[in-house]
């Protein structure tokens, strides 16, 4: 396969598990055509041409020739300076290593972060929650993360691999579109009835039981295991935890219980304030479980696929 073929791979997937659905992403699409249509000539010059067909601001090719072979890949959760390394000495060693793929974005798609989490407005107005009030509880969130990152190093891995000779590429949101489209389908099909039944509906994916085994699987954070769970809502996309504000709105959609991959104190004081049950199903395993949906599709086409940093490799390949 070509680089940019993995790329485009990425991106279609995504697109297909998007929680916003095929009309909205192309809505989102046909907005950046316009916006950049109306630029001026000058201006066009530093518009991210990218978006004009990818929705996804943390999912790029970082460094590399998009028309190099690839017939190995070297993939983890956080692909750093230590990984780019790691990537170099398995060369050295005679592994077929010819693109890095992370899951967390680097370099120019950590400093976009920030823009995909409008998906978290639609997700929001999905449950029930006014599209304004979804934005509006969004907006205050989404300038903070842009602030948080803005003075990152964020080039620090893309560097390491662009004086190795490396190719580098992140898959972000169109892994986490697939493992919240996993676990929505799979929580419709076993229809959970309590906290309890949810977390053994979980572990029966090998992802979150490998992560049982390393004191790191699914977890009640608030609510117990008899506790009924009425509305479910899979939170597994959008970039970055979004507003606390938004747990109040979700109650009063009737949402009853959040499945999440990570989730910080405030937030979860402020579900717990307003009787949501949470579930952490757990960050990596979570992250490993999409990567590891996109990954196969490389496989199919023959790519041999090494895992490092926290990648939990499961295949679903019959």
């Amino acid at each position: 396969m070509k680089i940019r073929e993995i790329y485009e791979i990425a991106v279609q997937k995504g697109k297909e598990a998007d929680p916003r659905g095929a009309a909205e992403v192309a809505r989102v699409l046909e907005k950046e055509q316009k916006a950049y249509q109306e630029l001026k000539e000058g201006d066009k010059k530093e518009f991210d041409r990218e978006r004009l067909w990818n929705p996804y601001s943390d999912t790029r090719i970082l460094f590399g020739e998009e028309d190099a072979e690839v017939q190995g890949v070297l993939a983890g959760i956080d692909m750093e300076v230590g990984e780019v390394l790691l990537a170099d000495r398995l060369r050295e060693r005679g592994r077929r290593i010819d693109l890095i793929v992370s899951h967390h974005p680097e370099g120019k798609a950590l400093a976009a972060l920030h823009e995909v989490m409008h998906i978290q407005e639609d997700e929001l107005h999905r449950l029930g929650v006014p599209i304004n009030v979804a934005e509006g509880i969004l907006a205050d969130r989404i300038a903070q993360v842009e602030r948080l990152f803005a003075p990152a190093n964020h080039n620090r891995a893309v560097d390491a691999a662009r004086l190795l000779g490396i190719p580098f590429m992140c898959v972000h949101t169109p892994a986490d579109n697939l493992v919240t489209s996993f676990l929505d389908k799979l929580i419709q099909e076993k229809a959970p009835e309590t906290l309890g039944e949810i977390i053994k509906v979980l572990k029966e994916v090998p992802e979150y039981a490998h992560a049982v085994k390393h004191k790191a699987g699914p977890k009640i954070v608030v609510g117990s295991e008899k506790r009924r769970a009425g509305k479910i809502f899979v939170d597994m996309t959008g970039g970055t935890s979004g507003a606390k504000e938004a747990y109040e709105k979700l109650a009063n959609a009737g949402v009853g219980t959040v499945i999440g991959m990570h989730m910080g104190e405030d937030h979860r004081k402020e579900a717990d304030k307003h009787h949501i049950n949470v579930i952490i199903a757990g960050h990596i395993a979570s992250d490993s479980l999409g990567l590891n949906l996109f990954l196969d599709e490389l496989a199919k086409q023959g790519v041999e696929i090494h895992s490092c940093s926290g990648l939990i490799r499961v295949s679903r390949i019959s």
